[in-house]
């Protein structure tokens, strides 16, 4: 990078910062922190919940995979992403908009107190909070790595500016400064993606590259499934994103939460879904073709990427493609720390302390922006531990961690809102959480923690989530556990109709009492 690439990459973060100062005057209380207060249009929604779902993992991680195996790193990755969103666009979207707009919360676990219990509420907010410093240490990791490439700075000091970039405007504007530098930075991407396209087809002989290139690439390239990436692996991976990407990590569920009504929620799901179908290949052909045009150093290939946009891309553009890796990271980075303080000064904290419980807006907005920055301060400091042993490289955070770990904190959230499963209480809950954990534990490592290498991928990241679906469901069985009242919540939840305009359905903050205890909870839905 010259003085050229230097005064984009510096513009670029400029910019964010400045979104974030000026999101600041939409920010109120934390309705409008957490939530947007109900008023984000659906198109901006959909850009944000896209946005927020991949990294600059794609260039590292997932640009490896698709120097290894070709094609099978969109097809086993962002095209069930893509199916599982419009899935999700009838059957979560506008359910989760209804959690805002019917129960006023401003977290997406505030119901799981009077779906299931107190108990059950705080297991899954801190074993997700703690997932969530890994996922996001990861992300920190990935986007140091690429730096480290194109400037020589140490990982450490990558992850420290991007952090601390990400940290002023997040902590500013709120979910507000997300949304609209993701949409920043969608433009940006876009204008990137498209950029290092043109110049690899260029480099491989004009357009008719785009389909005269697999006979020249590596033999398999064009298999939709290759090396540990097989059919089972697919289908486990659709299944398990089906779950995160609709809300099951919380982000996603505030982009849903954040528009006018269920109606918005479900539209904003289906223009997601639609990007991830298109984006993502145009992201990844240059990838697929990277064997042609460099050779990677790492064993991995997760530097492919990184020497093919040096190589080829005059100074000014290499600057502009470094920023489209930056803005992936600090979108998915930020919109984890928002939805993270979310559950910490709402789930959280309101448990363990008398005075969270009163808080008024200055107090609640104050303790949302220490949660989000002590959030993002303790992912970074794992990030610079990311290629420890005990978590071997990016990718096997990314894929096997979180995919592996999230089903069991996904499947009580998101089943919870279904009436199909309305007679899953908290026992089932709870057992199912803790069944998942372990079976995740014991298909990755042995009594000595140790770690398994004779336990196939799929399975490794596929197990945790059927034994916490299964086990969800049978003991909801054998041990229903539906009252009146849960039976009210769910159907509050899943009916038409009604839950008021946007300022009218925004969600509850601290000062505004709706029940004689001060827990932000409608006294007809207490248990």
């Amino acid at each position: 990078m010259n003085s050229l690439d230097w005064a984009v990459l510096i513009g670029y973060f400029g910019v964010m910062v400045a979104i974030g100062l000026w999101s600041h005057r939409h920010v109120d209380d934390v309705s409008d922190f957490f939530t947007a207060g109900g008023r984000m249009p659906w198109w901006l929604s959909g850009i944000s919940h896209h946005m927020s779902g991949y990294s600059a993992v794609m260039f590292t991680g997932y640009a490896g995979i698709a120097y290894q195996y070709g094609v099978t790193s969109f097809v086993t990755w962002s095209l069930p992403i893509a199916i599982g969103i419009g899935i999700g666009a009838k059957l979560f979207a506008p359910r989760l908009n209804r959690l805002r707009s019917r129960l006023h919360v401003a977290s997406p676990l505030e119901y799981l107190k009077n779906r299931y219990n107190v108990p059950t509420q705080q297991a899954l907010a801190w074993s997700g909070l703690l997932l969530k410093i890994v996922d996001v240490g990861a992300k920190w990791a990935a986007i140091a790595t690429l730096l480290s490439v194109f400037t020589g700075m140490s990982l450490t000091q990558g992850i420290f500016i991007t952090g601390a970039i990400t940290a002023v405007y997040c902590t500013v504007g709120g979910l507000w400064a997300d949304a609209l530098t993701e949409l920043g930075q969608f433009v940006i991407q876009l204008f990137a993606g498209l950029t290092m396209l043109v110049i690899v087809l260029n480099e491989l002989g004009g357009l008719s590259a785009l389909w005269t290139v697999w006979d020249k690439l590596p033999e398999g390239h064009a298999e939709p499934t290759a090396g540990p990436y097989t059919v089972t692996f697919l289908l486990a991976y659709l299944f398990i994103k089906t779950f995160e990407y609709n809300g099951g990590m919380w982000n996603q569920a505030q982009r849903y939460m954040a528009t006018d009504s269920a109606r918005s929620a479900t539209r904003s799901a289906r223009l997601s879904a639609i990007l991830w179908l298109v984006w993502p290949a145009v992201l990844f052909f240059p990838m697929w073709a990277a064997p042609l045009l460099v050779e990677a150093k790492k064993p991995d290939a997760s530097d492919s990427y990184a020497l093919m946009t040096e190589q080829l891309l005059p100074h000014g553009l290499l600057g502009l493609v470094v920023v489209g890796f930056f803005s992936h990271t600090m979108a998915m980075c930020s919109s984890d720390a928002n939805s993270i303080s979310a559950v910490f000064t709402r789930d959280i904290a309101p448990v363990f302390s008398k005075a969270a419980r009163s808080w008024d807006n200055r107090a609640g907005l104050l303790a949302a922006r220490l949660s989000t920055l002590a959030f993002l301060a303790l992912s970074m400091a794992l990030a610079t531990q990311i290629n420890s042993p005990a978590f071997k490289d990016i990718i096997s955070v990314v894929i096997k961690w979180v995919a592996g770990l999230m089903g069991p904190i996904a499947i009580p959230f998101m089943l919870g809102l279904l009436r199909p499963f309305h007679r899953s209480g908290p026992t089932a809950a709870l057992t199912s959480w803790a069944a998942g954990l372990l079976a995740f534990y014991f298909t990755n490592y042995d009594l000595h923690g140790s770690v398994k290498t004779d336990v196939a991928l799929q399975y490794q990241v596929a197990l945790p989530l059927a034994i916490s679906l299964v086990l969800y469901v049978v003991v909801g069985l054998l041990k229903p556990e539906d009252t009146p009242e849960r039976d009210a919540l769910i159907e509050t939840i899943n009916s038409d109709g009604g839950g008021g305009g946007p300022r009218g359905g925004a969600a509850s903050v601290p000062g505004r009492r709706t029940d004689p205890d001060g827990t932000g909870v409608p006294e007809g839905l207490k248990d």
